[in-house]
């Protein structure tokens, strides 16, 4: 029930000629405090509830614990949570002995491309593709459950 991950940005859609599936996801969020999340998602054709617990100090690993649940619960479920529903397709794209899950946002949030990898330790060594840019594991903005509160089509107006 540890999720280890680092997260990037993307310079290139390059890995869509790598990618060997895609999925729509709809997403949104019963509670958002960085202590603990809780989303509900309709990924392609199966409903998802998930809870996260904060991150550690580097922001690589934190608690996650996911339960299948029906799209039809899903849908009701996203009806009530909190305002901002964050809409994209995630590609599945191999490197190496790995997997990147890359996100391309929509709405307020398009023009963000993220990639994540999952890794079984901290230190694990992975292949770092060309398409990959900035490294953003830990920066909270990047968390879905900070783009649905603070878009990313809205950074420019902020201050940092």
């Amino acid at each position: 029930m540890l999720e280890i991950e680092r997260k990037f940005l993307i310079n290139s859609n390059d890995f869509k000629a790598d990618a060997i599936k895609e999925m729509r996801i709809t997403q949104g969020y019963l509670c958002s405090v960085p202590e603990r999340t809780v989303r509900v998602r309709v990924k392609g054709e199966k409903g998802f509830m998930t809870v996260k617990g904060i991150g550690n100090e580097s922001g690589a690993s934190r608690f996650e614990w996911e339960r299948e649940i029906s799209v039809a619960e899903a849908q009701s479920l996203l009806k009530i949570c909190e305002p901002g529903v964050i809409d994209k397709t995630r590609y599945l794209v191999p490197c190496g002995e790995h997997t990147y899950e890359v996100d391309e946002f929509y709405g307020e949030n398009q023009g963000l491309m993220v990639a994540e990898v999952e890794l079984s330790s901290e230190s694990e060594a992975f292949k770092k593709p060309s398409w990959l840019a900035e490294e953003v594991t830990g920066q909270t903005r990047y968390y879905n459950s900070m783009l649905m509160k603070h878009p990313y089509s809205k950074w420019s107006l902020e201050t940092d």
